[in-house]
């Protein structure tokens, strides 16, 4: 183009299937396997080759960031989770990345009246987050910790009038949502990945083993 400036060739146009070297340094270092030489060589390499996955070093960069934000996803969507009468909300996690934090404020967001106690057994602790969005970590087992936060706070009438454990909220749902005559194993199958079977709750949880009476055998 005369009398004007050429635009880079290799520009991307549109989110491409990588990252931006600003979202990589923000949250590579989530990753287990993350080491502070990576982000020197991240800055060597042009933004463009990330963002198209354009080398075998991009790619494996690409996938880093695709599994942290993959298990932070399968922890808020599947962690089961209970609430006693004082309004502490509790469960157990499994991540092996850096996300606890990611976890604990999506919990918080939707419930910002309760302490949200998760215990990652990857790691063997505690992770609170209190009302106004503090989080702290304990080496304390899960039942220590909910003891502990709970004996301060009052009851709340609220939650003491919820009798549902996750089980039995599954099968309600299911139950009036489920007909029969149009069962489709496959898309059940599809919509929970095997892989989140293996989170704390889902293994042998019900939405494996659950069976409509309708029906003698399914999955």
């Amino acid at each position: 183009m005369e009398g004007g400036c050429q635009k880079d060739p290799m520009e991307v146009i549109g989110r491409a299937k990588g990252f931006s070297h600003e979202e990589i340094i923000q949250n590579l270092s989530r990753h287990n396997n993350f080491s502070q030489h990576l982000i020197s060589q991240i800055k060597r390499i042009p933004e463009v080759v990330f963002r198209n996955s354009g080398s075998s070093f991009a790619k494996k960069i690409n996938r880093m960031m695709r599994e942290i934000g993959t298990e932070a996803y399968r922890a808020k969507q599947f962690t089961r989770t209970e609430v006693n009468n004082r309004g502490v909300l509790y469960g157990v996690v499994l991540l092996r990345h850096r996300v606890i934090d990611k976890v604990l404020n999506y919990f918080h967001e939707r419930w910002p009246n309760c302490i949200i106690c998760l215990y990652n057994e990857h790691n063997k602790k505690t992770s609170i987050i209190n009302e106004k969005g503090k989080i702290q970590e304990s080496e304390l087992q899960l039942k220590e910790v909910v003891d502990n936060v709970s004996k301060n706070r009052p009851i709340i009438p609220y939650f003491e009038d919820i009798h549902f454990s996750g089980e039995k909220i599954f099968e309600t749902l299911y139950g009036s949502q489920f007909i029969s005559e149009r069962e489709n194993k496959n898309y059940y199958k599809k919509m929970i990945p095997d892989k989140c079977f293996e989170l704390p709750g889902m293994r042998g949880g019900v939405e494996r083993h659950f069976r409509n009476k309708k029906i003698n055998e399914y999955l």
